[in-house]
């Protein structure tokens, strides 16, 4: 798994890439949780580069969603992330954004 992060005005994306597991996932669950502890903008995960996520990764999410609230958006999923969020019925409760941009713009997904 990599990630780099960077800065959109007050708000920050962290774009995913790789395979997400319980060996190395750590690094993003404490980004996401320094972040959660700033309190300033939204925080956009671009998923748009991610071919594996395990349960681990999806407890990443979880954790990161009940410390962000509205301001985790998750963006760009690829495909594995759209089919896994769909297979376990989280499409409906992250708020998924089609796009980095329109994350950062608030305009999720119809």
């Amino acid at each position: 798994m990599s990630f780099a992060m960077r800065r959109a005005g007050d708000d920050v994306v962290l774009a995913v890439g790789g395979e997400m597991d319980l060996d190395n996932v750590e690094p993003l669950d404490s980004a996401l949780q320094e972040l959660a502890a700033t309190g300033e903008g939204a925080v956009v995960l671009d998923l748009s580069g991610v071919a594996f996520a395990d349960s681990t990764t999806v407890n990443v999410l979880l954790r990161a969603h009940s410390a962000l609230g509205p301001r985790l958006r998750l963006a760009a999923l690829s495909p594995f992330m759209e089919r896994l969020l769909g297979l376990i019925g989280l499409d409906g409760t992250l708020t998924v954004y089609r796009s980095v941009e329109d994350a950062l713009a608030g305009v999720p997904a119809p």
